[in-house]
């Protein structure tokens, strides 16, 4: 009774084994990174990234479909057959993803604003707590007279402000002000997995290439904008340059 039993369960074991195989592909695509494309097992949600070759590994069977998706290439879904698993140089040719308006409809509603509605008064300029404190540093007087410099201009504590320092202190905590918003929004887009994995920064310099990058203008300006796949492109390139300049500085 015993052997019987034990034999029921190898063959039982026997056919899981058989059933689950790892399968190997390659991604490939005429324009773009193919590395970091994301491969899942539909039935199973495993998934795996491809390497900087394009190759991937990932358990599945016959009939499991596979799903390649990324960033920069259209989603594409394959339902795995035999012969699949017996091809050695299984490839997924994928198609880059082109971002085309077929029509832009502009409407104006110049009547209608914050203003309109009585949210805020009109002639009201935002700013921040930094730009209040600056603004309030080196605002104008236009009424000063008795208690004014020469002209009647500008009143005396812009002027005290200037002298003491504490003017170009105040520009200073506003240029922080700004470091730290673009930072927050940049790790807002992106997780640290996406500089340890994708862009091969140590775990370690992952803070300070993010300063790095929102030191450079051109980049500020594109994350300013939100667009993703931009700020994408331009941080893979400032990348590239920080780890040139750490392999200068570990010789």
């Amino acid at each position: 009774m015993t052997n019987k039993i034990i034999i029921v369960l190898f063959l039982g074991l026997s056919q899981i084994v058989l059933g689950q195989n790892t399968f190997n592909g390659k991604i490939i695509a005429n324009a773009g990174d193919v590395e970091g494309v994301y491969v899942v097992n539909t039935r199973t949600e495993v998934m795996v990234v491809t390497n900087a070759s394009g190759d991937f590994s990932i358990d599945a069977k016959v009939g499991d479909t596979l799903v390649f998706s990324s960033i920069q290439f259209k989603e594409s879904r394959i339902v795995l057959t035999e012969e699949n698993f017996s091809d050695l140089n299984f490839t997924v040719k994928l198609n880059s993803v082109i971002h085309q308006l077929q029509e832009v409809i502009i409407k104006r509603y110049d009547n209608i604003n914050s203003v309109a509605l009585g949210i805020i008064p009109g002639g009201q300029k935002s700013y921040t707590q930094a730009e209040r404190r600056l603004q309030t540093a080196t605002g104008l007087n236009a009424t000063a007279s008795a208690g004014s410099m020469a002209g009647g201009s500008v009143s005396v504590d812009p002027l005290l402000n200037f002298l003491s320092g504490r003017t170009a202190m105040l520009k200073k905590e506003l240029a922080v002000e700004k470091k730290e918003t673009f930072m927050r929004l940049l790790e807002s887009m992106f997780t640290i997995d996406h500089f340890v994995d994708r862009l091969k920064i140590p775990l370690e310099y992952v803070k300070g290439f993010k300063y790095y990058a929102v030191e450079n203008d051109k980049f500020t300006v594109i994350l300013n904008s939100k667009n993703k796949t931009s700020t994408e492109f331009l941080l893979g390139e400032l990348a590239v340059k920080y780890k040139e300049i750490l392999a200068l500085e570990n010789k």
